[in-house]
């Protein structure tokens, strides 16, 4: 236990300067630097999701105080556990609650934390292939679940989706494509090719949803709808989708306002459901895991994710903050 304690490890370390300004390099820790918990986990695979680059850039929203370690996702093997649900060697999957946040995270060889905040891996499939998944299939799942609840029918019309380039966005459109769905892919990127090879039959671009967002209603266009991308988009969603539809919500890059006035409520019968991924209790997480490791794992999935290695992380987060990353980005730690 003590020599465990002394190990070093590496790990992204995001630091707050004196001018104001916040620096990003990968230096050594040790585990005893990790915070109390139930588990410690050796990292092996975690992904780079938009509230990690927020965090890495200094927003205060996500983390209160640094220096810090941000990713919110990580995959690895457990080498220590203070409970009896976990032994030494079982391979984990550990995402969401403060993880990443104000809680040291998955860009580090080593965390620490509660055991609540881990599920087993479930079989079929590995730790890699998770993390290509990560929070952002996580939420996909539960918002595309939303919809099928819901009860929607591939029958009923076609199922939007915005942001269709980004993480959330692309395991979306896969996930409604297997399920049977004719999915519109909205998006700002010219990725076509990209889009129509994971299931979408149609890809529009994202300005066209906005059109007429300033009035009350619009023609009835989409039996549902996963948003990403909130402010405006959301608002003409909403007055567009068709009677008895549902919209699922999960994101704010456009802007996290809503102006509209209640008539897609009340004369077309929709819903807008809003998709937490954060404080998912264990028994639903672990279902929507062992789903997303069965029904939705899919063939094409490696080539929706690009790997890199520690060093590299730093760059890859400048690039999704401008908008340049398509797909899921998984980082190596091993």
């Amino acid at each position: 236990m003590k020599n465990m304690e002394n190990k070093e490890f590496k790990a992204l370390w995001v630091t707050e300067e004196e001018d104001k300004s916040y620096k990003r390099q990968v230096v050594k820790r040790r585990v005893s630097q990790l915070p109390p918990g139930d588990l410690l986990v050796r990292v092996l695979y975690s992904s780079l999701n938009y509230k990690d680059a927020l965090s890495a850039s200094g927003n205060k929203g996500v983390t209160r105080r640094y220096p810090h370690t941000p990713g919110i996702d990580c995959a690895g093997v457990v080498e220590q556990s203070a409970l009896a649900d976990f032994a030494p060697g079982d391979e984990v999957i550990v995402s969401c609650f403060d993880l990443g946040m104000n809680t040291p995270g998955g860009f580090g060889q080593y965390i620490r934390v509660p055991a609540q905040w881990a599920v087993k891996l479930p079989r079929g499939i590995d730790l890699r292939q998770s993390m290509i998944y990560g929070t952002a299939g996580f939420t996909a799942a539960q918002g595309v679940e939303r919809i099928i609840s819901h009860g929607v029918r591939p029958e009923d019309g076609r199922v939007l989706v915005t942001g269709a380039t980004g993480g959330v966005g692309c395991m979306a459109v896969a996930m409604l494509a297997a399920s049977g769905y004719t999915v519109s892919a909205a998006s700002g990127k010219d990725e076509d090719e990209f889009l129509t090879a994971i299931g979408a039959a149609e890809v529009i671009k994202r300005q066209k949803i906005a059109v007429g967002a300033n009035r009350a209603l619009l023609r009835e266009r989409w039996a549902a709808a996963v948003d990403t991308v909130g402010g405006p988009y959301l608002e003409a969603i909403l007055k567009t989708c068709c009677y008895g539809g549902i919209v699922t919500c999960c994101g704010n890059v456009a802007a996290p306002e809503l102006n509209l006035t209640v008539y897609p409520f009340i004369l077309r019968g929709i819903t807008l459901a809003g998709i937490d991924s954060a404080l998912t209790p264990v028994v639903k997480r672990q279902r929507v895991w062992q789903r997303l490791a069965e029904e939705w794992c899919f063939d094409f999935l490696e080539d929706m994710a690009v790997e890199i290695a520690l060093p590299d992380l730093s760059d890859a987060i400048d690039e999704m903050l401008v908008g340049h990353l398509k797909g899921r980005v998984i980082v190596r730690l091993s």
